[in-house]
This record gives structure tokens, sequence and C-alpha cells, in this order.
């Protein structure tokens, strides 16, 4: 049969004509999808950590998505209505057009009640301070034969009575006895996020003592995200005086540390 033949069988035009308009239905459907779902348009979400309001909505502004303060919480050395956290975090890839949250800091922290705990053990303060929105800070040993009780509670060298109104945050010390020869163990803090080594530390009637963090700590949120990579003295150490110190060095790479 000749290509003249061919061409003008009525069967083919059919066929042709139904590929033709298959392969536009098809590309029709494509760009429409790519035009609702905005494809290969995703973007860098910002970091917005430190920046005020006005200054992360013109970031936001620029970068194609918008923002809004959903919480707000206290952070001590952070300025006033400064941004804190953020969903989702920075670096993340988002669409054009996403709602980013924000979580900023309070003008001024809340005002809280120092409570009585002289007479404590050193577990029943630490919990107490925790519930009254207060933090505990240097654990000063003295010789008495109340052996990790407390004995005075103290801000900046000073005695703090109870019901005494402070700011939320107000880091609280805590004099306890001590006999001459109670000695506790060095904890293994490797692997450890920053505020559980804290807790580890002072379970364990010691004090912090330096505390570092390496280049990939970037800012406020980094430092309470990272973990422990080292520490002195180092787990199994030999014991040591309830109230010596232990430093701590941290880093966001999670896989560095490694637990014994």
């Amino acid at each position: 049969m000749k290509l003249k033949d061919i061409l003008g069988n009525w069967i083919f035009r059919n066929v042709a004509l139904a590929v033709v308009l298959i392969f536009v239905f098809v590309v029709v459907v494509n760009c429409s999808l790519s035009m609702c779902t905005r494809h290969g348009q995703e973007i860098p979400v910002p970091d917005f950590y430190g920046k005020s309001f006005d200054e992360a909505l013109a970031d936001a502004d620029s970068a194609g998505i918008s923002v809004v303060v959903t919480d707000s919480v206290y952070v001590r050395g952070l300025a006033p209505g400064a941004i804190y956290m953020q969903t989702p975090k920075a670096g993340s890839h988002v669409k054009k057009g996403r709602t980013i949250r924000l979580t900023a800091n309070t003008m001024a922290p809340s005002e809280v009640y120092m409570p009585s705990l002289v007479g404590c053990s050193l577990r029943q303060a630490k919990a107490e301070l925790q519930r009254s929105g207060l933090v505990l800070g240097r654990l000063i040993y003295v010789s008495d034969i109340a052996t990790n009780y407390v004995l005075k509670q103290q801000r900046n060298g000073a005695d703090v009575k109870p019901f005494m109104p402070l700011p939320s945050g107000t880091t609280v010390d805590l004099v306890l006895g001590l006999s001459s020869d109670d000695q506790t163990v060095i904890p293994n803090l490797i692997g450890r996020q920053y505020l559980n080594a804290v807790d580890m530390i002072h379970d364990n009637s010691l004090n912090v003592g330096r505390v570092r963090f390496d280049r990939s700590i970037k800012n406020h949120a980094d430092s309470i995200a990272a973990v422990v990579a080292s520490q002195y003295p180092k787990h199994g150490h030999e014991s040591v005086l309830k109230g010596s110190s232990v430093d701590i060095f941290l880093t966001a790479d999670k896989a560095e540390p490694s637990k014994d």
C-alpha cells in the first residue's frame, strides 16, 4: 500500500489524532501539577535566630515565605523580643509561600518565689528549684554531719530567704554538708546533650567546671542541642570529693562523640 493511501486511511487518521490528543493532555496535566505544587521552587529557610520580628519578616518577604510568632519563652542573654526558635529549622527546604512558626524571647522574665530548701537533700532541692523556675548553680560543700543536705541557699554569695521574689531563671547556689571522707564518682557524659550532662554532674554531687563549645556551635539553640565530645576528669577516674568540678567540651557534630 502506498504512503498516500495509508495517510488517507480514516483509521490511521483517527489513531494519529488520538495519539496527538493524549500527548497534549499529558503535557497540560504536567504543567498544571507543576504550577499547583510549584515544583522545583523549593528554597532554603533563612536563619531567624537572634533577629527581631521585623528583621525576620523582612528576610521572609525576600525569600518568598511568611513568618508568625506562635510561642514565647524567656531566655537569659537573648535580646527581648528576639527570635529563639523556628519550625522548620534554618536550612530546611520549603516551597514558596510556606509559613514558618517562630518562638520569641519574652520582654522580661516572670516573677517566681524562692522555695525553702534548708534541710532538704540535694535531690529534693534540685527538683524544687526546677518546679519553681529557678536554676541550680554552684554546690558549695562545707564540713558538716548533714552530708548532702542543704544548709544555706544563696544568690551571688548572699543568703536568699524563702518566699523572696526572684526573676524566673535566677541561679541559686546551695551550701551543703560534707563529711571529711565523703567521695563520689565521675559519670560518663560522652554523647549526652548539654542540659542532660549538667543534670548528671549535679546528680553526682559535682559542679560544672569549664564549658567549651567547638566551632560547629553557631547560636544558643545549637548550644542546647550540643553533645559532650570530651570531659575532664574522664569517666572511670578515681573517686573525687563531692563538690569537685567536671569540665566538658561540646560539639554539634553528633557523629563525633562515642560512648565508652
